[in-house]
């Protein structure tokens, strides 16, 4: 049975709503946070594709055994006062683009946040924004470049909660912004701001998050997004070929994973005596384990222990003002006919109360629609 996630009535103005989807991140720093979070993320089939019997096995008998303990450790290393560094910037994001948002339309709309995995969900945001009588809900996966376990794997969350709704709303999906004009200028503007306060490097890397090779073989266009965007960004920045590398990080498992991988590469440029190398992560929206931890602190052992300079990670986009504004462009691009510059809240309240008294004599008289 189809359960409503809110109670319908004529009189409630409809709004448009706008979901932030990110990845998700435990509750806590600790092993029993991490176990059901990674046991949530490693059993999504957009995640791992390897024969389901397989994988049960080896995830509940070795890594859910294993891994949450050594995660748990690392993620104490990033956590804040405010708790997790991505679910910190993720809210500060929502609030800021609800904001900025007013200044560019002035119709009724609505911005909720949900993870993919953890907390708060996305079954969750869907259901706020039902709440608030959105009958329009625009989805923004904050991943820059498509890939099925990242983009898509939220859209199946979307879908799996719309379908235990009865009044399911319209529906609106951002695939990806990975050359969207003011998502790179926001790029661009985070590296220059960094470079004017802390001089520039010999080499710019450029890391994404690495999926397996056979995903690309098998259509995934995240690896031909991945090098627009480095290609555009050191366009940007006015970076030759030999100024800049893109890398890809995060390998797991035996299998072959896009190349080149960030640490073989950290490991060259070291022996090679580079003096400066900064690194920087265009595929994500907000600084989290994967960049505070792997990137900002593993690679900078690995780059120095092999001889390498100076190191510098620079933070990813976060709440930064150039940011929020390009949110704004990727969002208002995809709400055409949903919002209005021009909107008379008065007039539409009049409008709802009519409807609703039409709505109310209809019921009486027990008059068909």
């Amino acid at each position: 049975m189809k359960k409503p996630m809110v109670a319908f009535d004529h009189a409630t103005l409809p709004k448009t709503g706008i979901l932030l989807a990110n990845l998700g991140t435990p509750d806590a720093p600790t092993a029993k946070a991490l176990r059901p979070y990674l046991k949530q993320f490693l059993s999504d089939r957009r995640v791992v594709e390897i024969p389901r019997i397989i994988w049960w096995l080896i995830l509940n008998l070795i890594i859910l055994n294993l891994r949450p303990r050594k995660s748990a450790e690392k993620y104490a290393q990033i956590w804040t006062s405010e708790g997790s560094p991505l679910l910190a910037n993720a809210r500060k994001q929502t609030a800021l683009l609800q904001g900025f948002l007013s200044q560019r339309i002035a119709s009724p709309y609505a911005v909720e946040l949900g993870m993919r995995y953890g907390n708060p969900s996305i079954a969750s945001a869907i259901a706020n924004l039902q709440a608030q009588n959105c009958t329009r809900i625009l989805v923004f996966p904050l991943y820059p470049q498509y890939a099925a376990s990242s983009t898509a794997s939220a859209l199946d969350a979307v879908w799996d909660t719309l379908k235990q709704t009865r009044n399911v709303p319209a529906i609106r999906t951002i695939r990806n912004y990975h050359d969207h004009p003011a998502y790179i200028k926001a790029l661009a503007d985070s590296v220059r701001e960094y470079w004017s306060i802390n001089g520039k490097p010999e080499k710019l890397v450029m890391s994404f998050h690495g999926v397996p090779r056979y995903t690309l073989d098998k259509g995934d266009p995240y690896h031909c997004e991945c090098h627009k965007t480095g290609r555009l960004l050191a366009e940007a920045l006015g970076l030759s070929k030999d100024q800049y590398l893109i890398a890809f990080q995060s390998r797991f498992g035996k299998a072959e994973w896009l190349k080149p991988y960030l640490a073989a590469t950290l490991e060259k440029l070291g022996k090679d005596q580079v003096k400066r190398v900064d690194v920087v992560c265009p595929g994500f929206s907000s600084d989290c384990l994967e960049t505070l931890e792997e990137i900002a602190m593993e690679g900078k052992e690995i780059f120095q222990h092999n001889g390498g300079g100076e190191y510098h990670y620079i933070p990813a986009l976060n709440s930064r003002e150039g940011w929020i504004h390009a949110m704004c462009d990727i969002a208002l691009d995809n709400l055409h006919g949903w919002v209005s510059t021009e909107w008379d809240a008065e007039h539409a309240r009049q409008e709802g109360l009519k409807t609703a008294l039409r709505a109310q004599a209809l019921s009486e008289s027990k008059t068909d629609v």
